[in-house]
């Protein structure tokens, strides 16, 4: 019976690269660590090799080992991005990434210990509110935690991924005082959110740079949901001074507020500019397309899977919290203010 070949090691390929095998293990995890010639060099021995990376390890319950995604609501094009970027990053690596929505947010224990008996390798939430007796559980369970978005932390040490949310903030409501407007509004999400407050203080930040003073009426909160935006949109646009610009928290708020500007017979840009944020699939399919801040999505559920990986293996990591860079993308929701609102603060 012939014998098979044997099967390339790291070793392998680390020794035809002139590297250690704790260089190529970076490459393939995806660590930014890595001289780009190095990591080309790598890579291509990998593929000369067929070098197949090892089963993860296997469970009773599930045969084999798995991250789980896990979100608070229902799924949304901002959630989509997310998945996008965690199921691409454990395919690299052949880890199975399981999405889930956790509506009882009460539970401790139990939910731990679900997720135990499921193979979880380690856990990441997105955008949701954990408790000190749920991050306890998870901790007591040695099970890994990566958070994207928090909406609130009450420990400093949990790992957290997010963006420049006050750069991006910053530069959102800088992009509308550039085109003379200052009447400006803000619309965002729960006002205890970090990545709310974030923004929120990056408005006001700008606002404050140019002089421009802020009315306790033109900044609004609640949800980052399609009718939070209507419905805020609906509170600022009926007041005696309506703003002629609103910087809504996200892409959904923001087309909320477009569709209580085309009830009020407001014409965007002419009328009123917008701007989200997030550049999610909704912002150029949007009418006019939307000016928003762009996050880096994708490669937030990336680095979060990366990094609860990482921490799953028992390495250490080099920051609790990582922040991605924003970019305002400018499209049709915006333009020069008219001579006469741009003359008169709020």
């Amino acid at each position: 019976m012939p014998v098979s070949p044997r099967r390339a090691t790291l070793a392998t390929v680390a020794a035809s690269a002139g590297v250690s095998v704790a260089t190529v293990s970076k490459v393939l995890n995806g660590r930014s660590d890595v001289a780009p010639a190095t990591r080309s060099l790598v890579q291509s021995l990998l593929q000369q090799h067929d070098y197949v990376a090892p089963s993860p390890r296997r469970t009773e319950a599930t045969g084999v080992a798995t991250i789980e995604v896990q979100f608070d609501t229902d799924l949304t094009a901002y959630s989509a991005e997310i998945i996008q970027g965690a199921v691409e990053a454990g395919a690299e690596v052949g880890i199975g990434v399981v999405i889930s929505i956790r509506r009882d947010r009460e539970r401790t224990s139990g939910w731990v210990r679900d997720l135990i008996s499921a193979g979880r390798r380690a856990l990441i939430a997105v955008t949701s509110e954990l408790t000190s007796s749920q991050l306890t559980a998870l901790s007591r369970a040695h099970l890994p935690l990566v958070v994207i978005d928090p909406l609130n932390l009450p420990r400093v040490r949990v790992t957290s991924i997010g963006s420049t949310n006050f750069a991006g903030g910053f530069a959102a409501t800088q992009h509308l005082l550039s085109l003379g407007h200052r009447r400006i509004a803000y619309l965002g999400g729960p006002a205890t959110a970090a990545c709310n407050q974030a923004r929120l203080h990056g408005y006001r930040a700008a606002m404050e740079a140019e002089g421009v003073p802020v009315s306790p009426a033109y900044v609004q909160t609640g949800h980052f949901h399609y009718h939070d935006g209507v419905v805020t949109g609906a509170a600022v646009l009926d007041l005696a001074r309506a703003p002629t610009a609103i910087f809504a928290g996200n892409d959904e708020m923001a087309l909320g507020v477009m569709e209580a500007a085309r009830a009020r017979g407001l014409r965007i840009p002419e009328d009123l500019s917008i701007v989200g944020f997030d550049d999610t699939q909704l912002a150029p399919m949007a009418s006019p397309p939307l000016t928003t801040v762009r996050q880096p999505l994708r490669e937030m559920g990336g680095v979060a899977l990366r990094t609860a990986l990482r921490l799953a293996a028992g390495e250490k990591i080099d920051s609790h919290h990582v922040e991605l860079a924003t970019e305002l993308i400018v499209r049709g929701s915006t333009a020069p203010a008219s001579p006469a609102s741009s003359a008169l603060a709020p």
